[in-house]
């Protein structure tokens, strides 16, 4: 995301406008027709790789030179084909325009390449203080038994008494009880004071760099939302 920006188009690729830049990777997700292969080549640089569905075939074809491609079959495959132009009332396709491909500036990509290089050394400064990355690892709790008093009815003739008869340990067993009740009870009350806001590492990693404020501001810099 950093190295390019995704932008979307909506139109049919086999209508894209002949003024068009050419791109270094391209890939079709529906099966081109034997009609079209020279088409989808052409979207290419010298030196780019095209991937499509062709004739069954998901197809590699990498352009090595102004009219010179090597193709390699990967795997068969079954695509729905291409959906061919429509051609409105007037008989004149719709062209569809590609954004234009803007070079980022070397600061720009020099800030990209520090940024990245800080990313990565606050990772490994991450990795060897916790292991390996587990700072918590999960608590298994011992499962607590409830134990049910056990009330019997007794028949006598045609009287009914009922008794309530208990396990001489259910008092240990309750106090024991409840102070496990009082323990979880006390682990899952949630505190009070508000969490603390999550820290931002690389902030806090590029502001401790021996550099001028406006290059610091510049670097902490991303991107407009």
């Amino acid at each position: 995301f950093e190295f390019c920006e995704p932008s979307f188009v909506t139109g049919n690729c086999l209508e894209i406008s002949p003024d068009c830049t050419q791109y270094d990777r391209v890939y079709c997700g529906a099966g081109v027709q034997k009609e079209h292969e020279d088409y989808m080549k052409n979207l290419l640089k010298v030196g780019g790789i095209l991937v499509m569905p062709l004739e069954e075939k998901l197809t590699k074809i990498t352009r090595t030179g102004p009219s010179a491609w090597e193709t390699k079959k990967i795997l068969a495959v079954s695509f729905a084909p291409l959906i061919q132009p429509n051609h409105s009332d007037s008989g004149k396709s719709r062209l569809v325009h590609l954004p234009p491909v803007a070079v980022r500036s070397l600061q720009d990509l020099a800030r990209i390449a520090i940024r990245g290089t800080i990313k990565k050394i606050i990772h490994q400064e991450t990795m060897s203080k916790n292991g390996n990355g587990l700072k918590n690892p999960p608590r298994f709790k011992r499962r607590r038994v409830r134990r049910r008093r056990m009330e019997t009815i007794v028949f006598l003739d045609k009287e009914v008494f009922a008794s309530r008869i208990s396990n001489p340990s259910d008092d240990n067993n309750n106090c024991e009880e409840t102070e496990d009740e009082r323990r979880e009870e006390e682990e899952t009350k949630p505190s009070e004071l508000k969490p603390d806001p999550p820290v931002n590492f690389l902030r806090e990693k590029v502001l401790s760099l021996p550099l001028p404020d406006p290059l610091k501001y510049y670097l902490l810099y991303y991107r407009e939302k």
